[in-house]
């Protein structure tokens, strides 16, 4: 009944999306032929555009969740076109996971859609909401990873082994940073629907800074060094080793210069 209240027009495909799916793949296919002259541009270009295809059905995940659980307002917001342009906040959602990703190689995780919580009833739909986007990206760790764990990438190119083992890093931490039961992020939407109306209350005033405060607390060295042991760990069990994940944050950062030690692994 929900589906039906959204007119076909709000449902339709964007054609940035497509374009950016597009860029995706064209430079995946030159990374995984080893056609591209330049194999840092292509692998730059394909985990760019492939997170920026994961930012926006992570979003997509969030407002299908929203609108099938009551909020039929969803639609004319230009939500479920997958256009990154519809987002709340562009800048928070698209531009700086990405600049994120250029500076440090982590999955930013960024709210982007505003949902009418007024109109959905039930505790379980509240969280399930919360939990559609970054089980999202859980999905994608899972696609980028199965060729390793599977043993499909007999005789793939390198480059582009390294730059899915990059893609599937970024998945595995907004994962894990979108799962934290901090205030402002997924995990805290999570569990808020069960606190008491005072507890809630008393933590909203800090929603808007806690993403910032996360990133303030991976600061800190020992704290750094335990995440990224976290997520080192999460993709060595899952068939991605430290020189498949560091080469391809290496040839992704292709302005910083050739590493000698990943172009003669290639």
């Amino acid at each position: 009944m929900t589906t039906a209240a959204t007119r076909r027009s709000d449902r339709r495909i964007s054609p940035v999306f497509v374009g950016i799916v597009a860029v995706t793949a064209v430079t995946g296919w030159a990374a995984w032929t080893d056609f591209a002259a330049q194999p840092g541009v292509a692998v730059f270009l394909f985990v760019t555009g492939a997170w920026i295809v994961s930012l926006c059905l992570h979003e997509y995940a969030h407002a299908r969740t929203a609108l099938h659980s009551g909020d039929i307002s969803i639609g004319a917001k230009g939500y479920l076109t997958l256009n990154p342009l519809k987002y709340t906040h562009a800048l928070l959602s698209i531009v700086l996971p990405v600049i994120f990703v250029i500076m440090g190689g982590i999955g930013l995780p960024g709210g982007a859609v505003f949902i009418e919580r007024s109109r959905i009833q039930g505790r379980w739909k509240h969280s399930l909401i919360s939990a559609a986007g970054p089980l999202t990206n859980v999905l994608f760790a899972i696609v980028c990873t199965a060729p390793f764990w599977l043993d499909a990438l007999d005789g793939v190119p390198a480059t582009f082994r390294y730059a899915l083992a990059f893609l599937a890093l970024l998945q595995v931490t907004a994962a894990i940073l979108n799962f934290l039961p901090v205030p402002g992020l997924d995990g805290y939407g999570v569990i808020e629907p069960w606190l008491s109306h005072g507890v809630r209350r008393q933590v909203e005033p800090f929603a808007p800074f806690g993403l910032l405060a996360v990133f303030a607390v991976l600061w800190i060295p020992s704290v750094n060094t335990a995440f990224f042991d976290a997520v080192y760990s999460i993709l060595g069990g899952l068939g991605i080793d430290d020189v498949e994940r560091y080469c391809g944050q290496e040839l992704y950062r292709f302005w910083s210069g050739t590493n000698e030690f990943c172009s003669v692994s290639q």
